[in-house]
């Protein structure tokens, strides 16, 4: 099977169109459980926002797609000893069961991956968790070139977001701090 074509769609629940995620899934989590104390921040994490996090903090799931505010949001993260894993790349890949966590040094074929593990090695930091794929991305074709489309499928990313949540639980319960 070759793919000649690949178009950037985006998918929203008509009720979630122009909702910030961050009330989604207050809205959602409240559904679930109306106790939930749910805080929220409507705010893009980069270097002059990041006094946002502090020790407060149980856990930092990272799904920021801007390499520079990831890094940034990882360093602050292992810099104030809160638990952190790091969302990789979901771009242009097709089989979520490819997923994995791991360390980010163990990490394979993802190019969000390598420019990450190449930074962070840059500034001494180790021990990061990671979820990302051994699955190659695929080369979006139009016809016959190559385009440059970095397009999520909408299976993908949600499978990545259940692992990290997974993960986070585990974690949680079992009083990890690394």
């Amino acid at each position: 099977m070759s793919i000649t074509n690949l178009n950037r769609q985006i998918i929203a629940l008509n009720s979630t169109i122009g909702k910030y995620k961050t009330k989604v899934m207050e809205e959602r989590i409240l559904d679930i459980n109306e106790e939930a104390k749910v805080e929220t921040f409507e705010e893009f994490f980069m270097s002059d926002t990041k006094d946002i996090l502090d020790d407060s903090i149980d856990y930092v799931v990272d799904a920021i797609d801007t390499v520079t505010s990831k890094i940034e949001l990882i360093e602050r993260a292992k810099k104030l000893n809160i638990p952190i894993i790091s969302s990789m790349g979901t771009g242009n890949k097709l089989d979520p069961s490819r997923f994995e966590i791991t360390d980010i040094s163990k990490t394979l074929v993802c190019p969000l991956a390598k420019i990450i593990r190449k930074e962070l090695r840059n500034r001494n930091i180790e021990d990061v968790k990671v979820v990302y794929s051994k699955e190659e991305p695929i080369v979006p074709l139009k016809d016959g070139q190559r385009v440059q489309v970095m397009g999520s499928i909408s299976f993908v990313p949600p499978t990545a977001g259940l692992l990290i949540a997974s993960e986070v639980i585990k974690d949680l319960i079992k009083g990890d701090k690394k």
